[in-house]
């Protein structure tokens, strides 16, 4: 890769995994010597996280679905892209991914790291719709698309997505999540009602505590979670679970919400919870390979997962009897969870072989490297050959 290399990251907004997959990202290419700019929304976390890595932050305010506002969106891309005049667009997420590919329309170099499939989400006409559009995508205006595991690869392909294709899995800052991962902490102060105010950290007295990092959606699958949760304080009535993150669904899960739930909202940091936890579950209905469960585990802590995509690939080989059940069943979480929450020793002895397992095959600084290889075969491919004189004899 010649150096300096400029790459323009457009990213999803308010989507907290794949902010903390980019800044990681981002902060590996920098080091590299990389030239990185990020459209993104300017006044959250990633665009804080982006400037402190050395990167560029050009602000992009769009929302997460197609609407009226796509044709702005698409013009601002543009615009930023004129701009920094990138070497290659690397878009992530659905959104980002239409907007990006409409607006540069293979003009220059593009990779497309979709984080789930947008067609996942939806049903009917509007899953058709989805499907064609990262058909039509893929084929003409996408120069490779990364998935991170070979179970989202493999469903691409399922769905009709003929694409140059490669797989970098997820990976995490092993040493930031690693540190400080026997600690607990204690209540952050009172709150209005004279009771506890939980802060950024959970208390010290919720245990067995159960955490859940991740949007609050229909995708990942807290609804289901709390339905479980009523059978499982039935057994374990000291058990509190804790949700960390905030989103659509937010309302409706207070509602619904038995005792012993805590809603911790979003965080920018998430580690201090996986700290905290006993148990990190995410309950999810779809993913691509999701982040939260990788960075539990380089934290030291066991994971409960659905059986959604990257997920098998993310566990240690041998966890998926205890850490692993079908998504959409209330009652297989439960039982899943009792059983773990009944077992110390067994959490324990999880939790130190997830962390090795993290620490020796998702190290964030490999995924560095696996990008800068895509990048260096995307432009070299774009690249005319070089005409040169015949050598005198």
């Amino acid at each position: 890769m010649r150096l300096p290399f400029t790459a323009l990251h457009v990213v999803q907004p308010g989507d907290g995994g794949v902010a903390r997959v980019v800044t990681d990202v981002v902060g590996a290419q920098v080091a590299r010597g990389m030239r990185v700019a990020v459209a993104c929304p300017p006044d959250g976390p990633l665009a804080a996280a982006v400037r402190a890595a050395g990167g560029e932050v050009h602000p992009w305010r769009a929302g997460r679905d197609p609407g009226w506002r796509l044709p702005a969106e698409c013009r601002r891309v543009a615009e930023i892209v004129e701009l920094v005049r990138p070497d290659l667009v690397h878009a992530h997420s659905a959104k980002a991914g239409l907007a990006a590919r409409l607006a540069v329309r293979g003009r220059v170099p593009t990779v497309h790291q979709p984080h789930a499939w947008s067609f996942e989400a939806v049903g009917g006409v509007t899953g058709a719709l989805a499907r064609h559009w990262e058909r039509w995508a893929a084929a003409r205006w996408t120069d490779r698309v990364v998935c991170v595991s070979e179970a989202e690869r493999e469903r691409g392909v399922r769905a009709g997505v003929r694409a140059s294709w490669c797989v970098v899995r997820n990976g995490v800052d092993v040493a930031r999540f690693a540190a400080g991962a026997e600690d607990r902490f204690a209540p952050a102060g009172g709150g209005p009602d004279g009771g506890p105010r939980w802060g950024p950290v959970p208390p010290v007295t919720a245990s067995p505590l159960v955490v859940c990092v991740g949007r609050l959606c229909r995708q990942k699958g807290q609804d289901a979670l709390l339905q479980a949760w009523r059978t499982v304080v039935e057994h374990v009535p000291r058990a509190h679970l804790a949700l960390v993150g905030d989103g659509p669904a937010g309302p409706a899960l207070r509602a619904a919400a038995p005792p012993g739930v805590i809603f911790a909202g979003a965080v920018d940091d998430p580690a201090p919870w996986y700290r905290a936890a006993d148990l990190v579950v995410l309950p999810s209905r779809w993913e691509g390979m999701a982040l939260a469960p990788l960075e539990a585990m380089a934290s030291g802590r066991p994971v409960l997962l659905t059986d959604v995509d990257g997920a098998r690939e993310s566990l240690p080989p041998g966890q998926e009897v205890h850490c692993l059940v079908p998504p959409d069943d209330p009652a297989a979480l439960a039982a899943a969870l009792i059983r773990l929450l009944q077992r110390p020793l067994l959490r324990r002895t999880l939790g130190r072989r997830a962390q090795h397992h993290v620490r020796d095959g998702f190290d964030v600084r490999r995924v560095g490297a696996a990008l800068a290889d895509v990048y260096d075969e995307v432009t070299a491919r774009r690249c005319p050959p070089v005409l040169r004189e015949p050598v005198a004899r």
